[in-house]
């Protein structure tokens, strides 16, 4: 019995020393010298600065208002790179959502806002009651009136606060689910 696990322990030691032997003449030192990274290009074709834009719907409302300090354009990748970006989303309403972040990234279309850094979404509905919600990055489609994050989430409203990690607002509809590690703080009336 007892030479049946030594023959065992001696096979798998073999084995073991194989495995090394091989890892160890496939090692170059060629491997451990810096390589340069790839460099990719980011230019600018476009930039402006102080920048105000004022959206319409088709019926003649105010869709969106915008606002930031710097837009740049990069040609590469067709993406737009604003510099504190505030932004109402009125949807044809007098109520609207205001955005603002440090950094926002735009896609091609205008259909995806990542908006990155100090995130802030706030409304005041008709009845005075305000809700803020804060997080480090989101992304926002704004035809689907329709904002997403994985990252912790802070929802100020309603009277308490209420925090957890992951989110999707319609904003439409004023309807925010948080998707873990949920916690809230109410006040009672």
């Amino acid at each position: 019995m007892l030479s049946k696990k030594i023959r065992t322990i001696v096979v798998f030691g073999c084995i073991a020393a194989i495995f090394a032997a091989v890892g160890y003449w496939n090692i170059s030192p060629e491997q451990f010298l810096d390589q340069p990274a790839a460099q990719v290009e980011e230019k600018i074709d476009w930039y402006a600065t102080n920048t105000h834009t004022l959206q319409y719907l088709p019926d003649g409302k105010v869709q969106y208002e915008m606002t930031s300090d710097k837009v740049d354009h990069v040609k590469a990748t067709d993406i737009t790179l604003v510099t504190k970006p505030d932004l109402n989303m009125f949807r044809g309403t007098e109520f609207p959502w205001h955005v603002q972040s440090e950094h926002a990234e735009v896609n091609s279309g205008g259909t995806e806002v990542e908006l990155i850094d100090s995130v802030r979404v706030a409304r005041t509905d008709e009845k005075n009651r305000t809700t803020i919600i804060t997080s480090t990055r989101m992304t926002v489609f704004p035809q689907q009136e329709y904002a997403q994050t994985e990252q912790p989430v802070r929802i100020d409203g309603a009277g308490g606060v209420s925090t957890g990690t992951g989110m999707k607002a319609y904003l439409k509809e004023s309807r925010i689910h948080l998707l873990s590690n949920v916690r809230g703080q109410y006040e009672a009336r």
